[in-house]
């Protein structure tokens, strides 16, 4: 499974075969989404869906879709990766350093917590 920092994810989805579908899956739970959060971009779908539903709502997510997946730190996005990976999902991602990574080197005006 492939480790990606924030400030590589552009580079990463460019590189993807379907690049245009890119999403950031944010497996944090919803009360830590609403505290920090990537601001949507034209270049991904920002797709908040905490780590325990993940196995129920799997239909949700199109295996052809490129997908990074985001939390806190990056412990709970990295299982999720391995999850979908283990489940037939080949273009997945995390990002290393999470949400806190985020607001170091993408957009500071991001909360840390």
């Amino acid at each position: 499974m492939i480790q990606i920092s924030p400030d590589q994810l552009q580079a990463w989805f460019a590189s993807q075969e379907n690049a245009a579908q890119a999403m950031v899956l944010d497996v944090r739970e919803t009360h830590e989404f609403a505290t920090a959060s990537p601001k949507p971009t034209a270049a991904y779908e920002l797709v908040q869906m905490p780590m325990a539903g993940i196995p129920a709502r799997l239909d949700e997510l199109d295996k052809s879709r490129p997908i990074a997946c985001l939390c806190h730190h990056g412990a709970r996005s990295y299982q999720v990766a391995m999850f979908l990976e283990n489940m037939g999902y080949g273009c997945v991602a995390n990002i290393s350093g999470g949400i806190d990574a985020w607001s170091q080197q993408i957009d500071p005006s991001v909360p840390r917590y």
